[in-house]
């Protein structure tokens, strides 16, 4: 056998499962579970108590799980409900945000905070779709017209921030021109596998083949997703582009194509079982263990970024929201720009790619996710306290939804 250590990868395991049990034993904290992997993960990592580092298993299983992390969150895109004055109005409040985190980057970057203003507006221009849909959904508030227009102008934020990302702070040496080349290149295989896939799905025989199969041990319908994840990882990367495009593209599709099925209710889930059953979890603990949080504390300078970064967020985030203010009140509104400022898992993705690329410095990559970490731990409760619910508690039609930005 190949001389790889497991020893890691089971305290992170470890890890993975103590953090949601805790939480589990204190139903009145109200932490998500990944804000404890993250800050366990510190603990136990070399910045503090030097337990656990993360070696060859820990990376590649970690790699994996940002491939599925991104995954999902293309899978909670719905594509069929962006268009129109919707679309207009999210992608309009997506400027807004890159606009004011291109400003604010500025700004820091004249202070010798951060070293590319472009990425800083990048990293803070994203809305954690997979942290603020379940928040919308325990407040009963994803079927109203605040929920939607929340959930629209994020998935607009995530698809754009992830687009941005790969195409401008890939590791490869090409130009712009080359890149958004390759990337046209890339929209086209995306959606010619695309069609592929949904002409062969109305074959009557396949399909009653996936039926037969779905819920054996072929689990045909998980490995086909996993194989679609994985050919659209290896086709960006083979493009010149971030593997992070392809994971999210793959779920953006397998999602488009599975909506609305009733053939197969638990497909879903197996998906969410694989990966934040293992692969998520070890991704946001790794990140944990990788975080230079020895550096971020040495330095009060260096500590003095983390609130700094908090209101960034909201600033450049939450801002755009007010483009609504009239349809749903200055209480909602602040509520709908809290949530849509929450991120953490799009800014720990795009630190470790401004880290690796030698676009952004340890201290300030931990400073940026320590503040996600406070968006998380104070603004969806905040958000919630003031209240998300609308008086009818229906989805409305497409042209009732006033997204906010």
């Amino acid at each position: 056998m190949p001389d790889v250590q497991f020893t890691n990868l089971l305290g992170v395991l470890g890890i993975a499962l103590v953090a949601p049990l805790a939480l589990g034993f204190l139903p009145r904290v109200r932490v998500p579970a990944v804000v404890l992997e993250i800050l366990l993960g510190v603990l136990a990592g070399p910045s503090v108590l030097g337990w656990l580092r993360a070696d060859l298993a820990v990376q590649v299983v970690a790699l994996v799980g940002l491939a599925m992390l991104l995954f999902l969150a293309g899978l909670e895109i719905d594509l069929a409900g962006l268009r129109g004055r919707v679309l207009g109005v999210a992608v309009a409040g997506y400027a807004i945000s890159l606009g004011l985190g291109i400003g604010a980057g500025a700004l820091l970057h004249s202070a010798g905070w951060v070293d590319d203003p472009l990425l800083l507006a990048v990293t803070v221009s994203a809305t954690s779709l997979g942290l603020v849909v379940p928040v919308l959904k325990d407040a009963c508030a994803a079927e109203g017209r605040l929920g939607q227009a929340v959930i629209a102008a994020s998935s607009v934020a995530d698809f754009a921030a992830v687009l941005l990302l790969s195409l401008l702070f890939s590791g490869q040496d090409t130009g712009t021109g080359a890149k958004i080349a390759l990337l046209a290149a890339f929209v086209v295989l995306v959606v010619s596998v695309a069609a592929v896939v949904r002409w062969s799905g109305r074959s009557m025989r396949l399909g009653d083949v996936l039926v037969r199969l779905q819920d054996t041990t072929a689990e045909i319908r998980v490995r086909g997703a996993m194989l679609i994840l994985l050919a659209f990882v290896v086709l960006a990367e083979k493009l010149g582009l971030e593997s992070i495009l392809g994971a999210f593209m793959a779920g953006a599709v397998v999602g488009l194509l599975d909506r609305g099925s009733t053939t197969h209710p638990g497909f879903r889930m197996k998906l969410d079982a694989v990966g934040f059953g293992f692969l998520i979890p070890v991704f946001f603990v790794s990140s944990g263990l990788r975080l230079d949080v020895a550096g971020l504390v040495d330095s009060p300078q260096a500590l003095a970024r983390v609130p700094v970064f908090v209101l960034v967020l909201l600033v450049a985030r939450g801002a755009p929201a007010f483009l609504s203010v009239a349809a749903f009140g200055p209480r909602r509104t602040v509520a709908a720009a809290l949530l849509q400022a929450t991120s953490l898992p799009f800014i720990v993705t795009a630190t470790q790619i401004g880290v690796v690329t030698g676009r952004l410095d340890g201290v300030t990559a931990a400073g940026l996710v320590c503040a996600g970490l406070v968006t998380v731990l104070l603004f969806p409760v905040t958000a919630t306290t003031l209240g998300l619910e609308d008086t009818a508690g229906v989805r409305p039609r497409q042209s009732e939804a006033e997204p906010v930005a």
